[in-house]
């Protein structure tokens, strides 16, 4: 039976939230949704075993039949939309190496899509190429922006059935040692993992395992004419990374990606991602002119990166190594925040008045991706989803844009008996528990899914609430307001956490809505007139998300 809190949450969905007209976006306030599209939902149970897969991988390591037509079954329900998520990211989907290989913790396979055997194809085992563009175009009738995750650092694995790519594509060694630059970038993460040789500017032919791969499927000639017209029209060598360039601008001009999450960015040479954002924009800007009915608004190509150890502290600087980078002169409109999993553990005003002294002073006009879980941190905050309500409180109600990870929102457990590593943070989807609304200690796991719906919907309704100014009202009950005005967009909101739950309390809204003026309280539903700076609700709840419609 489905939980209580979870059918009032869609009712509200339904109501209010769902049937306000379009709020204006802004990446700097975007919800982002990371899908591990193999742990996501069963859409198409037919491909779970392809290219003759084995289910005889470690704990958490092989593939368990997530796949793009799950994503999509969960868009086209509203599911994204009654969380207020704005954009959903999504793992690669590129063709994967085949076997399985032991890694150092068992026989694991390419479920996650960063074992790249074919940049160019969609892995059969999560669906076909009409399946992507069904994803992409779904979310987009939904109003949702897709982000596609590119890996331009490496290939996959090197397996009897997925042989290694020439020397003049990849080095094999040393492996990555990190002392400085050339440690960090002219080297092999780990043992077995090809580094692409994006430091080359020599014109390489096609991998001979690739070129076979594609006369095989009959498409050879084709791809062949599409590189050559691609190299006659940019002028660029035939080197490694322009190759990967054009593969990956194919997928935005193909299916109308969004924006891209780019992988291992530090450990490729910073100029390389000018260069995928400005033939990823042009493929882009194609895609929409071709499509003008599918396409959400009309903002430029997007790019953020995952520079591991990147800190919103940092503003537009990273240093390591020896060498300092602004990424966000590379490329990038976005960094993701890696001190956000810690930052959260301070207090509600410290954390969110750092962050907003950041992003309206060294980082104005960029962004961060804030996290607190995902499928590489092996410290996420609140590892043992002990915290659930006060995870989404800092995750969704700081300032730059939030990720949410698959699961985050329910609570889906991190730690898995029999799993090593990273194995532990990439379980299936819990649909299972949030169904029968399972009791954990101390919280449901459908309330929790209610309270990140709520709060998501109201961040999605409100620009102020991430890309915002922050200021403290005042310290009991903690109450802050947070001012947007930019590009003739004016919003006001004010949020009061911690509330008595036994009995409502009033709230103080000086200085941001006037006496007479009617707001609604975005968690319950209520409406209530601004009288003497504050306002008071009927009823209780645990906090107040206060604006105007």
């Amino acid at each position: 039976m489905k939980s209580t809190a979870l059918a009032v949450s869609l009712a509200l969905a339904c109501g209010f939230a769902s049937a306000a007209p379009a709020r204006p976006f802004a990446w700097e306030n975007a919800t982002v949704y990371l899908v591990m599209t193999d742990r996501f939902n069963n859409g198409d149970p037919s491909n779970d075993h392809a290219y003759g897969r084995r289910d005889d991988a470690a704990t958490l390591r092989g593939y368990m039949g997530g796949d793009l037509a799950g994503i999509t079954a969960k868009i086209n329900e509203g599911y994204f939309n009654d969380l207020g998520v704005d954009a959903i990211w999504i793992t690669p989907p590129v063709e994967q190496i085949h076997a399985g290989t032991d890694e150092g913790t068992g026989k694991s396979y390419g479920f996650h899509g960063y074992w790249a055997r074919d940049f160019t194809a969609v892995d059969a085992n999560l669906g076909t190429e009409e399946d992507v563009r069904k994803l992409v175009d779904a979310a987009h009738a939904k109003g949702i922006r897709v982000l596609l995750d590119v890996v331009m650092n490496h290939t996959g694995p090197v397996t009897d059935q997925d042989p290694l790519w020439p020397a003049g594509w990849v080095r094999t060694t040393p492996k990555c040692t990190y002392k400085d630059v050339k440690t960090m970038r002219d080297c092999t993460l780990v043992a077995n993992l090809p580094d692409i040789r994006t430091d080359s500017n020599a014109s390489v032919p096609l991998p001979p395992p690739l070129a076979a791969k594609w006369k095989k499927e009959g498409r050879y000639e084709r791809e062949v004419r599409e590189l050559d017209r691609f190299f006659t029209r940019t002028g660029y060598p035939r080197a490694p990374r322009y190759y990967l360039v054009k593969w990956h601008a194919d997928w935005v001009r193909k299916y109308g990606f969004d924006g891209f999450r780019a992988d291992t960015v530090k450990h490729t040479e910073p100029g390389i991602w000018n260069d995928l954002k400005k033939q990823a924009s042009l493929a882009y800007e194609e895609w929409k002119r071709a499509n003008p009915s599918k396409r959400v608004g009309d903002l430029p190509f997007f790019m953020t990166a995952e520079v591991y150890n990147y800190s919103i502290a940092s503003g537009r600087l990273f240093s390591e190594g020896g060498e300092t980078v602004d990424y966000y002169d590379n490329g990038f409109d976005s960094m993701i925040n890696f001190s956000m999993k810690s930052d959260a553990r301070q207090s509600y005003e410290q954390l969110f008045s750092s962050y907003s002294a950041a992003l309206n002073g060294p980082l104005k006009g960029r962004s961060v991706l804030n996290y607190v879980s995902s499928h590489d941190d092996a410290t996420p905050f609140d590892a043992l989803r002990e915290r659930p309500f006060e995870t989404a409180n800092k995750l969704l109600l700081s300032p730059g844009a939030a990720q949410i990870y698959y699961g985050d929102e329910t609570a889906r457990l991190l730690k898995v008996d029999g799993a090593e590593g990273d194995a532990n943070l990439r379980s299936f989807m819990n649909w299972g528990e949030l169904a029968a609304n399972a009791q954990r200690a101390g919280y449901r796991v459908g309330d929790v899914r209610d309270h990140w719906a709520r709060l998501g919907r109201f961040r999605h309704a409100h620009i102020a609430v991430g890309a915002g100014v922050h200021q403290m009202i005042q310290a009991s009950p903690y109450t802050f307001k947070r001012t947007y005005d930019n590009g003739g967009i004016v919003d006001r909101v004010v949020v009061a956490l911690d509330l008595p739950r036994d009995h409502p309390v009033p709230i103080t809204v000086s200085g941001v809505f006037v006496d007479g003026q009617t707001v609604r309280e975005w968690y319950t539903g209520q409406t209530a007139v601004v009288a003497g700076g504050k306002v008071q609700f009927a009823s209780a709840g645990p906090l107040a998300l206060v604006a105007q419609d």
